[in-house]
Protein backbone atom coordinates (compact mmCIF):
# COMPACT_ATOMS: atom_id res chain seq x y z
CA UNK A 1 0.00 0.00 0.00
CA UNK A 2 1.45 3.14 -0.74
CA UNK A 3 2.00 5.82 2.00
CA UNK A 4 0.76 8.61 0.16
CA UNK A 5 -3.26 9.59 -0.08
CA UNK A 6 -4.88 12.06 -2.77
CA UNK A 7 -7.99 13.08 -1.82
CA UNK A 8 -10.13 15.79 -3.11
CA UNK A 9 -13.44 18.21 -2.08
CA UNK A 10 -16.71 15.86 -1.22
CA UNK A 11 -20.09 16.77 -1.90
CA UNK A 12 -22.25 15.50 1.44
CA UNK A 13 -21.23 12.68 3.89
CA UNK A 14 -24.39 10.33 4.52
CA UNK A 15 -24.82 7.57 6.72
CA UNK A 16 -24.37 5.69 9.77
CA UNK A 17 -20.87 4.18 10.70
CA UNK A 18 -19.44 2.60 14.52
CA UNK A 19 -16.21 4.27 15.13
CA UNK A 20 -13.15 1.69 16.16
CA UNK A 21 -12.96 0.90 20.12
CA UNK A 22 -11.67 3.14 22.80
CA UNK A 23 -7.85 3.28 22.19
CA UNK A 24 -7.67 3.83 25.60
CA UNK A 25 -9.96 1.65 27.38
CA UNK A 26 -8.40 -1.09 25.48
CA UNK A 27 -4.90 -0.57 26.34
CA UNK A 28 -5.95 -0.85 30.00
CA UNK A 29 -8.48 -3.88 29.86
CA UNK A 30 -5.36 -5.61 28.62
CA UNK A 31 -3.16 -4.25 31.40
CA UNK A 32 -5.64 -4.90 34.26
CA UNK A 33 -6.91 -7.90 33.05
CA UNK A 34 -3.16 -9.21 32.85
CA UNK A 35 -2.59 -8.34 36.62
CA UNK A 36 -5.97 -9.93 38.05
CA UNK A 37 -6.64 -13.64 38.91
CA UNK A 38 -8.48 -15.93 36.20
CA UNK A 39 -9.88 -15.27 33.05
CA UNK A 40 -10.73 -11.68 31.69
CA UNK A 41 -12.61 -11.60 28.16
CA UNK A 42 -12.40 -8.51 26.40
CA UNK A 43 -14.69 -7.65 23.59
CA UNK A 44 -14.88 -4.97 21.32
CA UNK A 45 -10.72 -5.04 21.20
CA UNK A 46 -8.95 -2.39 19.46
CA UNK A 47 -6.37 -4.15 17.07
CA UNK A 48 -4.26 -0.99 15.90
CA UNK A 49 -0.16 -0.87 16.39
CA UNK A 50 -0.49 0.97 19.73
CA UNK A 51 -2.96 -1.74 21.31
CA UNK A 52 -1.25 -4.95 19.86
CA UNK A 53 1.91 -3.45 21.49
CA UNK A 54 0.37 -3.40 25.20
CA UNK A 55 -0.92 -7.14 24.51
CA UNK A 56 2.73 -8.02 23.03
CA UNK A 57 4.23 -6.85 26.15
CA UNK A 58 2.26 -8.40 28.60
CA UNK A 59 2.74 -11.94 26.52
CA UNK A 60 6.60 -11.05 26.89
CA UNK A 61 5.81 -10.77 30.61
CA UNK A 62 4.27 -14.19 30.62
CA UNK A 63 0.42 -13.59 30.32
CA UNK A 64 -1.32 -16.31 28.29
CA UNK A 65 -3.63 -14.06 26.10
CA UNK A 66 -5.62 -15.53 23.30
CA UNK A 67 -6.44 -13.25 20.56
CA UNK A 68 -9.70 -13.77 18.64
CA UNK A 69 -9.85 -10.75 16.82
CA UNK A 70 -12.31 -7.75 18.54
CA UNK A 71 -12.60 -10.91 21.26
CA UNK A 72 -9.40 -11.32 23.64
CA UNK A 73 -8.98 -13.94 26.16
CA UNK A 74 -6.74 -13.23 29.19
CA UNK A 75 -5.17 -15.97 31.85
CA UNK A 76 -4.50 -13.17 34.75
CA UNK A 77 -1.12 -13.98 36.49
CA UNK A 78 -2.21 -11.44 39.89
CA UNK A 79 -0.11 -8.72 40.64
CA UNK A 80 3.03 -10.60 41.70
CA UNK A 81 2.38 -13.43 38.48
CA UNK A 82 4.41 -11.41 35.92
CA UNK A 83 7.80 -12.95 34.84
CA UNK A 84 10.78 -11.41 34.03
CA UNK A 85 10.90 -10.84 29.97
CA UNK A 86 13.77 -13.09 28.52
CA UNK A 87 14.57 -10.07 25.76
CA UNK A 88 13.75 -5.99 25.43
CA UNK A 89 10.45 -5.10 25.43
CA UNK A 90 9.11 -3.07 22.59
CA UNK A 91 6.18 -0.87 22.92
CA UNK A 92 6.25 0.51 19.28
CA UNK A 93 4.82 4.41 19.07
CA UNK A 94 2.68 4.03 22.14
CA UNK A 95 2.95 6.25 25.10
CA UNK A 96 0.23 4.14 27.04
CA UNK A 97 2.21 1.02 27.25
CA UNK A 98 5.64 2.33 27.87
CA UNK A 99 4.30 4.82 30.73
CA UNK A 100 1.95 2.35 32.42
CA UNK A 101 3.93 -0.15 32.52
CA UNK A 102 7.01 1.35 33.95
CA UNK A 103 4.42 1.72 36.95
CA UNK A 104 3.51 -1.87 37.06
CA UNK A 105 7.09 -3.10 36.72
CA UNK A 106 8.67 -0.70 38.93
CA UNK A 107 7.03 -3.46 41.40
CA UNK A 108 7.52 -6.17 40.21
CA UNK A 109 10.76 -7.69 41.33
CA UNK A 110 13.24 -8.15 38.07
CA UNK A 111 15.14 -6.82 35.51
CA UNK A 112 12.91 -5.34 32.24
CA UNK A 113 13.99 -3.03 29.81
CA UNK A 114 11.26 -0.92 27.83
CA UNK A 115 11.92 0.70 24.46
CA UNK A 116 10.51 2.14 21.16
CA UNK A 117 10.49 3.56 17.84
CA UNK A 118 12.11 6.90 17.08
CA UNK A 119 9.12 8.89 17.56
CA UNK A 120 8.66 7.26 20.89
CA UNK A 121 12.21 7.10 22.16
CA UNK A 122 11.34 11.33 22.14
CA UNK A 123 8.91 11.20 24.33
CA UNK A 124 9.80 12.32 27.71
CA UNK A 125 10.00 9.96 30.49
CA UNK A 126 11.28 12.36 33.04
CA UNK A 127 7.83 12.69 34.25
CA UNK A 128 7.13 8.87 35.32
CA UNK A 129 10.55 8.52 36.46
CA UNK A 130 10.36 11.26 38.99
CA UNK A 131 7.44 9.91 41.35
CA UNK A 132 8.36 6.21 40.72
CA UNK A 133 11.43 7.25 42.15
CA UNK A 134 10.02 8.66 45.08
CA UNK A 135 8.21 5.19 45.57
CA UNK A 136 10.99 3.56 45.62
CA UNK A 137 11.47 2.41 42.25
CA UNK A 138 14.95 1.18 40.58
CA UNK A 139 14.61 2.96 37.49
CA UNK A 140 16.63 4.93 34.87
CA UNK A 141 16.53 5.90 31.20
CA UNK A 142 18.79 7.27 28.24
CA UNK A 143 19.77 11.14 28.54
CA UNK A 144 19.90 11.28 32.18
CA UNK A 145 16.52 10.18 32.30
CA UNK A 146 14.90 11.72 29.80
CA UNK A 147 13.79 9.73 27.09
CA UNK A 148 13.33 5.51 26.65
CA UNK A 149 14.84 3.16 26.80
CA UNK A 150 14.05 2.45 30.22
CA UNK A 151 15.61 0.70 32.67
CA UNK A 152 13.31 -1.11 35.36
CA UNK A 153 14.67 -3.46 38.36
CA UNK A 154 11.37 -3.94 40.37
CA UNK A 155 11.36 -3.22 44.42
CA UNK A 156 8.90 -3.32 47.21
CA UNK A 157 7.43 0.03 46.53
CA UNK A 158 6.34 2.54 49.52
CA UNK A 159 3.05 5.26 49.00
CA UNK A 160 3.63 8.31 48.71
CA UNK A 161 1.52 11.93 48.19
CA UNK A 162 2.14 13.12 44.78
CA UNK A 163 1.01 16.53 43.54
CA UNK A 164 1.12 16.28 39.69
CA UNK A 165 2.97 19.54 37.86
CA UNK A 166 1.13 18.68 34.76
CA UNK A 167 -2.47 16.91 34.05
CA UNK A 168 -1.35 13.84 32.22
CA UNK A 169 -3.53 10.88 32.56
CA UNK A 170 -0.55 8.10 31.37
CA UNK A 171 1.58 9.45 34.37
CA UNK A 172 -1.37 9.20 36.89
CA UNK A 173 -2.22 6.28 35.52
CA UNK A 174 1.46 5.21 36.16
CA UNK A 175 1.96 5.98 39.78
CA UNK A 176 -1.77 4.41 40.46
CA UNK A 177 -0.89 1.29 39.23
CA UNK A 178 2.33 0.93 41.24
CA UNK A 179 0.04 1.79 44.05
CA UNK A 180 -0.91 -1.16 43.63
CA UNK A 181 1.86 -2.45 44.87
CA UNK A 182 2.98 0.14 47.41
CA UNK A 183 2.86 -0.72 51.39
CA UNK A 184 -0.09 2.11 52.54
CA UNK A 185 -2.14 4.79 50.23
CA UNK A 186 -0.92 6.56 47.67
CA UNK A 187 -2.54 9.88 46.77
CA UNK A 188 -2.39 11.98 43.49
CA UNK A 189 -3.39 15.58 43.23
CA UNK A 190 -4.03 16.58 39.56
CA UNK A 191 -3.89 20.20 38.49
CA UNK A 192 -6.70 19.75 36.04
CA UNK A 193 -9.04 16.61 36.05
CA UNK A 194 -7.44 14.34 33.19
CA UNK A 195 -9.29 11.17 31.22
CA UNK A 196 -9.98 8.92 34.42
CA UNK A 197 -10.49 5.57 32.72
CA UNK A 198 -8.17 4.08 35.01
CA UNK A 199 -9.86 5.53 38.10
CA UNK A 200 -13.10 3.69 36.85
CA UNK A 201 -11.73 0.50 35.82
CA UNK A 202 -9.61 -0.04 38.95
CA UNK A 203 -12.76 -0.95 41.45
CA UNK A 204 -14.00 -3.28 39.18
CA UNK A 205 -11.23 -5.36 39.37
CA UNK A 206 -11.13 -5.53 43.05
CA UNK A 207 -8.97 -2.39 43.75
CA UNK A 208 -9.55 0.56 46.90
CA UNK A 209 -9.75 3.54 45.29
CA UNK A 210 -11.56 6.75 46.16
CA UNK A 211 -11.79 9.87 44.02
CA UNK A 212 -12.70 12.98 45.25
CA UNK A 213 -12.66 15.89 42.76
CA UNK A 214 -8.65 16.48 42.10
CA UNK A 215 -8.00 13.63 44.70
CA UNK A 216 -7.51 10.25 44.12
CA UNK A 217 -6.11 7.63 46.84
CA UNK A 218 -5.28 3.81 45.97
CA UNK A 219 -4.69 1.59 48.90
CA UNK A 220 -2.00 -0.65 48.01
CA UNK A 221 -1.66 -4.60 48.54
CA UNK A 222 -5.40 -5.83 47.24
CA UNK A 223 -5.40 -8.56 44.69
CA UNK A 224 -7.36 -7.75 41.67
CA UNK A 225 -10.03 -10.32 40.29
CA UNK A 226 -10.76 -11.27 36.59
CA UNK A 227 -13.46 -9.41 35.03
CA UNK A 228 -15.15 -9.09 31.19
CA UNK A 229 -14.80 -5.71 29.85
CA UNK A 230 -16.87 -4.27 26.76
CA UNK A 231 -14.84 -1.24 25.45
CA UNK A 232 -16.89 1.57 23.83
CA UNK A 233 -16.30 3.06 20.89
CA UNK A 234 -13.29 5.80 20.64
CA UNK A 235 -14.59 9.68 20.69
CA UNK A 236 -11.43 10.68 19.63
CA UNK A 237 -11.41 8.73 16.21
CA UNK A 238 -15.16 9.45 15.79
CA UNK A 239 -13.87 13.14 16.54
CA UNK A 240 -12.61 13.54 12.70
CA UNK A 241 -16.07 12.32 11.45
CA UNK A 242 -17.91 14.49 13.38
CA UNK A 243 -16.18 18.18 12.08
CA UNK A 244 -16.31 16.75 8.81
CA UNK A 245 -20.24 16.37 8.95
CA UNK A 246 -20.35 19.85 10.26
CA UNK A 247 -17.91 21.68 7.85
CA UNK A 248 -19.35 19.62 4.90
CA UNK A 249 -22.64 21.42 3.24
CA UNK A 250 -25.37 18.59 3.61
CA UNK A 251 -23.80 16.51 5.32
CA UNK A 252 -26.22 13.94 8.07
CA UNK A 253 -24.44 11.37 9.48
CA UNK A 254 -24.90 9.14 12.80
CA UNK A 255 -22.23 7.75 14.98
CA UNK A 256 -22.92 4.64 17.02
CA UNK A 257 -21.74 3.46 20.05
CA UNK A 258 -19.33 6.35 20.93
CA UNK A 259 -17.64 6.44 24.44
CA UNK A 260 -19.03 10.17 25.91
CA UNK A 261 -17.10 10.11 29.30
CA UNK A 262 -16.61 13.91 30.53
CA UNK A 263 -12.77 14.05 30.58
CA UNK A 264 -12.68 13.16 27.17
CA UNK A 265 -15.34 15.13 25.09
CA UNK A 266 -14.46 18.59 25.65
CA UNK A 267 -14.54 19.03 21.89
CA UNK A 268 -18.24 18.93 21.63
CA UNK A 269 -18.18 21.42 24.57
CA UNK A 270 -16.39 24.04 22.24
CA UNK A 271 -18.03 22.80 18.85
CA UNK A 272 -21.73 23.22 20.79
CA UNK A 273 -20.18 26.81 21.58
CA UNK A 274 -19.39 27.05 18.31
CA UNK A 275 -22.57 27.14 16.88
CA UNK A 276 -22.61 22.72 15.70
CA UNK A 277 -25.43 21.21 15.18
CA UNK A 278 -24.74 17.82 17.68
CA UNK A 279 -27.25 15.45 18.87
CA UNK A 280 -26.37 12.59 21.60
CA UNK A 281 -29.08 10.04 21.46
CA UNK A 282 -29.67 6.14 23.15
CA UNK A 283 -27.39 7.18 26.30
CA UNK A 284 -26.34 4.15 28.12
CA UNK A 285 -23.73 2.57 30.34
CA UNK A 286 -21.42 0.34 28.97
CA UNK A 287 -19.04 -1.32 31.51
CA UNK A 288 -18.72 1.06 33.50
CA UNK A 289 -18.41 4.19 30.78
CA UNK A 290 -21.46 6.49 29.33
CA UNK A 291 -21.47 5.95 25.72
CA UNK A 292 -24.18 7.16 23.42
CA UNK A 293 -24.75 7.44 19.74
CA UNK A 294 -23.64 10.82 17.98
CA UNK A 295 -26.18 12.92 15.38
CA UNK A 296 -24.19 15.34 13.06
CA UNK A 297 -25.21 17.78 10.20
CA UNK A 298 -23.35 20.47 8.54
CA UNK A 299 -24.22 24.13 9.97
CA UNK A 300 -24.08 27.44 7.95
CA UNK A 301 -21.74 28.74 9.75
CA UNK A 302 -19.12 28.46 13.29
CA UNK A 303 -18.69 31.32 15.83
CA UNK A 304 -14.58 31.36 16.37
CA UNK A 305 -13.59 30.08 20.10
CA UNK A 306 -11.09 31.09 22.85
CA UNK A 307 -9.60 28.16 24.67
CA UNK A 308 -7.47 28.08 27.65
CA UNK A 309 -5.33 25.61 29.75
CA UNK A 310 -8.30 24.22 31.25
CA UNK A 311 -9.87 22.80 28.69
CA UNK A 312 -6.84 21.20 27.36
CA UNK A 313 -6.49 18.02 28.81
CA UNK A 314 -10.77 17.23 27.60
CA UNK A 315 -9.43 17.63 24.06
CA UNK A 316 -5.76 16.64 24.35
CA UNK A 317 -6.12 14.44 21.32
CA UNK A 318 -8.61 16.48 19.13
CA UNK A 319 -6.45 19.44 19.04
CA UNK A 320 -5.34 19.01 14.85
CA UNK A 321 -9.21 18.45 13.79
CA UNK A 322 -10.11 21.38 16.28
CA UNK A 323 -7.70 23.20 14.43
CA UNK A 324 -9.40 22.76 10.88
CA UNK A 325 -12.50 23.27 12.55
CA UNK A 326 -11.69 26.68 13.14
CA UNK A 327 -10.67 27.33 9.50
CA UNK A 328 -14.36 27.66 8.91
CA UNK A 329 -14.95 30.00 11.87
CA UNK A 330 -16.39 33.27 12.45
CA UNK A 331 -13.29 35.23 13.51
CA UNK A 332 -10.17 34.13 15.19
CA UNK A 333 -10.09 30.91 17.04
CA UNK A 334 -7.02 31.31 19.85
CA UNK A 335 -5.73 28.25 21.56
CA UNK A 336 -3.37 28.24 24.50
CA UNK A 337 -1.96 26.00 27.43
CA UNK A 338 -1.32 22.98 25.33
CA UNK A 339 2.38 22.98 25.52
CA UNK A 340 2.01 19.05 26.03
CA UNK A 341 1.38 19.20 22.45
CA UNK A 342 5.20 19.40 21.45
CA UNK A 343 5.99 16.15 22.71
CA UNK A 344 3.01 14.09 21.35
CA UNK A 345 3.71 11.50 18.19
CA UNK A 346 4.83 14.89 16.71
CA UNK A 347 5.17 18.68 17.65
CA UNK A 348 1.55 18.85 16.65
CA UNK A 349 1.36 22.57 17.04
CA UNK A 350 3.99 23.20 14.60
CA UNK A 351 2.95 20.25 12.48
CA UNK A 352 -0.56 21.99 12.37
CA UNK A 353 1.29 25.51 11.66
CA UNK A 354 3.12 23.97 9.21
CA UNK A 355 0.15 21.98 7.21
CA UNK A 356 -2.08 25.12 7.67
CA UNK A 357 -0.32 27.81 5.79
CA UNK A 358 0.55 25.53 3.09
CA UNK A 359 -3.18 25.11 2.62
CA UNK A 360 -3.77 29.19 2.71
CA UNK A 361 -4.99 29.56 6.21
CA UNK A 362 -3.50 32.98 8.51
CA UNK A 363 -1.98 31.27 11.62
CA UNK A 364 -0.14 32.90 14.42
CA UNK A 365 2.56 30.25 16.56
CA UNK A 366 3.44 30.25 20.13
CA UNK A 367 4.79 28.71 22.60
CA UNK A 368 2.18 26.91 24.18
CA UNK A 369 -0.54 27.27 21.19
CA UNK A 370 -1.82 29.00 18.36
CA UNK A 371 -4.50 31.48 16.71
CA UNK A 372 -6.10 30.92 13.83
CA UNK A 373 -8.06 33.01 11.06
CA UNK A 374 -11.16 31.58 10.27
CA UNK A 375 -13.50 32.47 7.19
CA UNK A 376 -10.96 30.85 5.09
CA UNK A 377 -11.34 28.87 1.55
CA UNK A 378 -9.29 26.32 2.14
CA UNK A 379 -6.64 25.26 -1.02
CA UNK A 380 -5.37 21.75 -2.04
CA UNK A 381 -1.54 20.93 -0.94
CA UNK A 382 1.34 18.83 0.02
CA UNK A 383 1.12 17.88 3.36
CA UNK A 384 3.45 15.79 5.77
CA UNK A 385 1.71 13.85 8.39
CA UNK A 386 5.32 13.78 10.60
CA UNK A 387 4.11 10.10 11.12
CA UNK A 388 1.19 11.13 12.97
CA UNK A 389 -1.97 9.72 12.91
CA UNK A 390 -3.76 12.58 13.81
CA UNK A 391 -2.06 14.89 12.20
CA UNK A 392 -2.64 12.67 8.95
CA UNK A 393 -6.56 12.52 9.73
CA UNK A 394 -6.97 16.06 10.23
CA UNK A 395 -5.96 17.24 7.63
CA UNK A 396 -7.59 14.32 5.23
CA UNK A 397 -10.96 16.28 6.50
CA UNK A 398 -9.24 19.54 5.35
CA UNK A 399 -9.12 17.53 2.01
CA UNK A 400 -12.66 17.26 1.93
CA UNK A 401 -13.70 21.01 1.90
CA UNK A 402 -10.74 22.52 0.10
CA UNK A 403 -10.54 23.39 -3.56
CA UNK A 404 -8.02 21.03 -6.05
CA UNK A 405 -5.89 17.91 -4.86
CA UNK A 406 -4.47 17.41 -0.94
CA UNK A 407 -1.87 15.05 -0.94
CA UNK A 408 -0.84 13.91 2.51
CA UNK A 409 2.46 11.73 2.96
CA UNK A 410 2.75 9.13 5.56
CA UNK A 411 -0.98 7.59 6.13
CA UNK A 412 0.04 4.02 7.46
CA UNK A 413 0.60 5.80 10.78
CA UNK A 414 -2.62 6.51 10.98
CA UNK A 415 -2.64 2.32 11.59
CA UNK A 416 -1.64 3.11 14.93
CA UNK A 417 -5.19 3.80 16.14
CA UNK A 418 -7.57 3.55 13.24
CA UNK A 419 -6.43 1.26 10.48
CA UNK A 420 -9.66 1.46 8.80
CA UNK A 421 -10.52 5.49 8.34
CA UNK A 422 -9.95 5.77 5.43
CA UNK A 423 -12.02 3.04 4.08
CA UNK A 424 -14.97 4.56 6.78
CA UNK A 425 -14.33 7.97 5.02
CA UNK A 426 -15.63 6.29 1.88
CA UNK A 427 -18.71 4.72 2.81
CA UNK A 428 -19.88 8.67 3.47
CA UNK A 429 -18.52 10.40 0.67
CA UNK A 430 -21.98 11.16 -1.27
Amino acid sequence: MSDRIELKRAKKLKGGIIPPPDKSISHRAIILSSISKGRSVIKNFLRAEDTMSTLNAFRKLGVEIDDRGKKIIIEGKGIHGLKEPEDIIDCGNSGTTIRLLSGILSGNSFLSILTGDESLRKRPMGRVIKPLRQMGAEIIARAEDKYPPVVIKGKKLKAIKYDMPMASAQVKSAILLAGLYADGITEITEPIKSRDHTERMLPSYGAEIKVDGLNIKIKGGAELKARDIDVPGDFSSAAFFIVAALLIKNSDIKIKGVGINPTRTGLLDVLKKMGAGIELVNTRDVSGEPVADIYCKGVKVLKAANISKKQIPALIDEFPILCIAATQADGITTIRGAEELRVKESDRIKAMVEGLRKMGVEVEEFRDGLSIKGNTKLKGALIDSHNDHRIAMAFSIAALIADGTTTINGISAVNISFPGFYKMLRTLMR
